[in-house]
């Protein structure tokens, strides 16, 4: 039986931490320097039915890296190849599973870690961080799993005990797919509420309507020329965004998080991307709430 590290123990690295273990699977942490010589806790974790489980898990450290057998990452967009840099013990044969918010970074893993097999994990499962080692999962999901390089492809296996423990999980060629409808629900979700300073589910509000409608056109409109012909119709895209903003009504995005609490956001991995891809496309509002989030990041 395979032993997921997880690296970044964020809500839903910590979600999917509990759901595996649930299901019999051995579950560590790669922890940073600054849980060193501390008391590692039991995971508490609050169930889609309310009731408190504990999660038993192994510390690791990056020292530790050599034991490790499967490294899903979680840690925030920015942090990704830092955080790889210090696992140089690493075994070349270990599956790296990226599962981080937005996109922009699979070439810069891929020449950082060329050897490993890898493979990127699109997950829609709502989570929440209540506080340090305490989560609650607030809504299932879809759970997507694609190969970035050719080694990545040897570990499709994956699958099945990831199905087991998340409810769903599916392969798919063109994992980048997944990867732009997500990015293109964080594009609206995250930077509106950030700005803002409200819960998810204060974007329906009437008084979002308006911004809500032209940020998601803006959106649309960059993400479809992408996919070309796989582009959804857009009102797919308003049921998407509509059903995660009911779903995670009560929570707060990462980006909303970060910024309240005077940290570096992901919104160059998020709005940036939908600014840099924009080629002609007008997208005031995208660069609007871009400037402000890096002008209050500042």
């Amino acid at each position: 039986m395979t032993e997921w590290t997880i690296l970044g123990a964020g809500a839903l690295g910590c979600v999917i931490a509990g759901q595996l273990h649930q299901k019999g699977e051995r579950v560590g942490f790669m922890l940073s320097e600054r849980h060193r010589g501390h008391f590692h806790p039991n995971l508490d974790l609050i169930t889609l039915s309310g009731r408190h489980q504990l999660i038993q898990s192994q510390p690791r450290f990056p020292e530790h890296a050599r034991k490790v057998e499967c490294l899903m990452v979680f840690t925030k967009a920015y942090h990704v190849l830092g955080a790889l840099k210090e696992l140089q013990h690493l075994p070349k044969s270990t599956p790296i599973i990226l599962f981080n918010n937005g996109m922009g970074l699979t070439e810069q893993v891929k020449e950082l870690m060329p050897d490993n097999p890898l493979l990127v994990g699109v997950c829609s499962h709502g989570a929440m961080k209540e506080q340090d080692w305490l989560v609650r999962h607030t809504g299932k999901g879809e759970t997507w799993l694609g190969a970035l390089n050719e080694a990545g492809k040897e570990w499709a296996h994956l699958l099945k005990p990831l199905a087991a423990a998340l409810g769903h999980c599916e392969w798919s060629d063109d994992i980048a797919l997944h990867q732009r409808r997500k990015l293109a629900v964080n594009a609206i979700i995250n930077p509106l509420t950030a700005y803002n300073n409200i819960s998810n589910g204060q974007l329906i509000e009437p008084r979002f309507n308006d911004v809500l409608e032209q940020l998601t056109d803006e959106v649309y409109q960059v993400i479809a020329r992408i996919d070309g012909s796989d582009a959804e119709p857009k009102d797919a895209l308003r049921r998407r965004l509509h059903q995660v903003i009911e779903e995670t009504s009560i929570n707060h995005s990462s980006m909303q998080q970060d910024l309240a609490n005077s940290r570096k956001t992901e919104i160059d991995y998020i709005t940036g991307f939908i600014l840099k891809h924009a080629d002609g496309i007008p997208v005031p509002v995208s660069q609007q709430l871009y400037d402000e989030i890096k002008r209050c990041e500042a």
